[in-house]
């Protein structure tokens, strides 16, 4: 399908794509669904309203869906109804649209419904009711465990057996773009010190996490688990995730409950939810877990991780850019929907908008890492960057960027736009 409105070559938002995200604009600030092709945002709130899915029976008795703030209603719908919407909205857009007097040849409806996406605001997608973030990333997981524990126990004994995870704070995760604010925390100085005493000061170890997110989009009665056959069906779709970290902070509180204050001050995600029929052509199998799983985690379907491009750019105060890390997706060990089965196993009910995070992504080579923990080997090595500068962790003012695209024609790129934030100074407290 080619579409008839422009779309330059290389962009992430195809026709073969048809994300859903959250927009305002300065002329109608209340946020509203909307999806994007190219360089041009349709608003589905005004599509809607112009009788735009007349033709789509499907959809008709849950138009209101559109004009809500938020996806949590379309998502609730189920897969079936976002796969018909999807198909539906490719057609109207597409150049051979069996549909034209909806749009391509209504002129007051493209007016009112097709903005350009500079004059667009994106919003958080979903209202997340609760956020889970897994470990399952093999790679990260042994890269990170060996510096702390040696290579012979740097994986636990559960890692292989389980989706490791914790529960985040929801509160926090915020659209790409928003600044995020250095924390301060507790920091033990000298771990080697007889008395452990900590001090009181901003992080001075702000890292990144690269990881993939995915939305749930049916709910679970509470005691009843979503087996991992029928999980896929649970998920509205994925985003770029950036799970800021102060590995100071979390270094003297981890223990005995895991983190807390390093994660809870930001999670950034990219604000278009594309689709798993979007991925669908690029599925793919992940890494291979050598160890017998039980019964309720087992998948049928190698193909249980997407080939999804992903690269991590940091840019300093002064502009200078340079690619940090280049990795793939499918450096997953847990799948989503094997996630999804572990999460509910004990009967825990999930609710539509609920954020599943995947762990750091990271190849094995230093250049796929998807921490600056991984690449500059606990602290003890810098890396280095275009312009000069080096770096170990963020200082204030730099900027990290996360891109992820998958396909390798540039007319029918499925991807995710930026996942992006700047590091702003700590707060001056007392």
């Amino acid at each position: 399908m080619r579409p008839w409105l422009p779309v330059s070559r290389g962009s992430p938002f195809s026709l073969a794509n048809i994300p859903f995200g959250i927009i305002s604009t300065a002329a109608s600030p209340t946020p509203r669904p909307a999806t994007i092709l190219g360089d041009n945002v349709l608003d589905l709130r005004k599509f809607a309203e112009g009788n735009g899915f007349a033709n789509l029976g499907l959809i008709q008795p849950h138009l209101a869906v559109f004009s809500s703030q938020s996806l949590n209603g379309f998502a609730a719908l189920g897969r079936p109804v976002h796969s018909s919407v999807r198909k539906y909205l490719q057609d109207v857009l597409s150049e051979s649209t069996s549909h034209p007097q909806l749009l391509k040849d209504n002129e007051a409806l493209r007016r009112e419904a097709l903005l350009p996406v500079r004059d667009v605001v994106n919003h958080v997608p979903m209202e997340i009711g609760d956020y889970t973030d897994f470990f399952a990333g093999i790679n990260h997981a042994f890269t990170v465990g060996s510096l702390f524990r040696g290579p012979q126990n740097a994986l636990q004994p559960n890692y292989k057996h389980l989706p490791v995870a914790y529960h985040g704070r929801a509160s926090s995760v915020v659209v790409s773009g928003t600044p995020v604010r250095r924390p301060w925390g507790q920091i033990l100085e000298n771990p080697a010190a007889k008395e452990k005493i900590p001090v009181f000061a901003p992080c001075r170890r702000l890292d990144i996490e690269l990881e993939l997110g995915a939305f749930v989009c049916k709910a679970n009665p509470l005691g009843q688990p979503i087996p991992v056959t029928e999980a896929a069906e649970s998920i509205f779709g994925y985003v770029l995730m950036n799970d800021w970290s102060a590995r100071d902070l979390q270094t003297w509180e981890y223990v005995p409950l895991g983190p807390f204050n390093a994660k809870n001050f930001a999670t950034t995600i990219s604000p278009w939810v594309v689709l798993p029929d979007a991925l669908e052509p690029f599925a793919t199998a992940g890494i291979e877990n050598d160890t017998k799983l039980l019964p309720y985690l087992q998948e049928s379907d190698p193909k249980s991780q997407y080939d999804i491009r992903l690269r991590v750019v940091l840019t300093t105060r002064n502009g200078i850019a340079t690619t940090i890390t280049e990795t793939n997706s499918r450096n997953l060990l847990w799948s989503f929907p094997q996630m999804l089965a572990h999460h509910t196993i004990t009967g825990c009910p999930m609710r539509p908008g609920d954020l599943l995070g995947s762990g750091t992504i990271s190849g094995e080579e230093d250049t796929a890492r998807g921490s600056l923990l991984e690449q500059n080997k606990g602290g003890k090595q810098t890396i280095r960057l275009n312009g000069g500068e080096e770096r170990k962790f963020l200082q204030d003012g730099d900027t990290i960027t996360i891109v992820g695209i998958c396909g390798l024609n540039d007319d029918s790129l499925v991807g995710f736009g930026e996942c992006s934030g700047q590091i702003t100074e700590a707060l001056k407290l007392g």
